[in-house]
């Protein structure tokens, strides 16, 4: 008979799928990357996990329109764009594996560089469990 603790630790190692609650795409002005969160505007995936960054983000990616409301002590918004093509991007997934967020997202195929404006996806998921966004084979700190 296999013990409880037996049991639990390899659920603990599975990917589970994370809800997706708001997403949005459109383009990005690459003069304002700037009020992506500290040490992201580089990023081709992050997360805005407060509503002051979150509205200076919003007033750059669709201006004169107003900020949706996300309850940030609940949910954070993780985003992705493509760094070295012009790429239309949509975010369809999120994977939670050990405190671990990875956003996957489809993106258009093209050879178009990133000139004035990069593509950009975001979307709201529920902050439980996320310690960490990947990045690349890296990893930003969920605060």
């Amino acid at each position: 008979m296999a013990s409880s603790q037996g049991v639990s630790a390899p659920e603990n190692n599975l990917s589970k799928e994370v809800s997706i609650l708001q997403t949005w795409s459109g383009d990005y002005p690459v003069a304002q990357l700037e009020r992506l969160p500290v040490g992201q505007s580089q990023s081709s995936v992050g997360f805005v996990g407060d509503e002051a960054t979150f509205a200076a983000v919003w007033e750059a990616f669709k201006p004169g329109e107003n900020v949706p409301e996300v309850d940030f002590s609940k949910n954070i918004v993780v985003f992705t764009r493509n760094v070295d093509f012009y790429n239309r991007t949509n975010i369809f997934r999120v994977t939670l594996k050990n405190g671990v967020a990875e956003v996957l997202a489809m993106e258009t195929m093209s050879a178009l560089p990133i000139e004035d404006w990069a593509a950009m996806a975001l979307a709201v998921i529920p902050r439980t469990g996320v310690k960490f966004i990947r990045v690349g084979e890296g990893q930003v700190v969920v605060r």
